[in-house]
């Protein structure tokens, strides 16, 4: 089947049944979700088949991508943490109690969309953080950190059926500790915020975990689980998420800045992070929803 259709047009969108009829020329879907998600294997030119299905579906809120028939549902997760699995930027929460919210907030949209290098962007929000007692910390995690639609049922689904998963942060372990203990990842990698027992110091320590550290953080895993680079999927919405995205065998943008969005193997604009499965071909009955 993989030697006669190598590729998949894959189709995400809240109703796409009149989307699936449009594109019946194409050839015929497989539904993974009656009504939400489907699949049309075909031998064509990808780059030209994705085409022709975005320009069909015009304005309407719908993910489309093709992917690779062969290799792929993943064994191993990699995911980023802020504006991916949680609905916030954990820093600019901070700042914000800490009463520079604004500030921060543009120097992070900044580096997110690449336009300033991550770690000294880094360095110098957590610089303003100085003196904001640690107790805020966890007011930040209860009061503010929510977990994005989806995310349990994506690392719990992928664990099901063998995988590896891990959260990813150039944010701090405060909250990825936390956070993974929520949703249900294997493990957890981010930076450490320093304190004196009371108040945070405005430092981090050093060295500052960005895009390099979340790509060495996918091969490691990689290589402790023997797997190759191909088994593993990453996702993240950020441009230090960019180079585990695209070392991945399946890097998928999710609600992603531009820059990520455009260099991306896959993207998800509009589905929450069920979507990730559907990507990977997972029917709702191999779908769980809880760990």
């Amino acid at each position: 089947m993989v030697e006669r259709f190598p590729h998949v047009l894959n189709v995400i969108a809240q109703d796409v049944r009149d989307l699936a009829m449009a594109l019946t020329p194409l050839g015929a879907h497989d539904w993974l979700s009656e009504g939400r998600a489907f699949d049309i294997a075909f031998a064509g030119d990808p780059a030209q088949v994705l085409m022709q299905a975005r320009e069909m579906a015009g304005d309407a809120r719908v993910d489309i991508n093709v992917l690779a028939a062969a290799n792929r549902r993943k064994r191993l997760l990699v995911a980023d943490m802020d504006s991916t699995i949680i609905a916030c930027e954990c820093l600019d929460e901070l700042a914000d109690f800490a009463g520079f919210g604004s500030s921060v907030s543009a120097i992070t949209e900044r580096a997110m969309r690449g336009e300033i290098a991550f770690e000294p962007a880094l360095r110098e929000r957590v610089a303003l953080l100085k003196g904001l007692p640690v107790s805020m910390l966890e007011r930040v995690y209860t009061e503010r950190v929510r977990l994005n639609s989806g995310a349990k049922i994506l690392v719990a689904t992928m664990r099901a059926h063998g995988a590896r998963t891990m959260l990813v942060s150039g944010g701090f372990t405060y909250f990825t500790q936390r956070v993974a203990a929520d949703t249900g990842f294997d493990s957890e990698q981010a930076n450490r915020l320093l304190d004196d027992g009371t108040h945070l110091t405005g430092v981090v320590e050093e060295p500052v975990l960005g895009r390099d550290a979340k790509v060495k953080a996918l091969e490691h895993m990689v290589v402790e689980g023997g797997l190759a680079p191909g088994d593993a999927l990453a996702v993240g919405d950020g441009a230090n998420d960019l180079g585990m995205i695209q070392r991945a065998g399946l890097g998928v943008a999710w609600h992603a800045k531009p820059i990520v969005a455009a260099a991306a193997a896959a993207r998800l604009d509009h589905a929450d992070l069920t979507g990730v499965l559907y990507l990977q071909g997972y029917r709702d009955a191999e779908i769980r929803q809880e760990a």
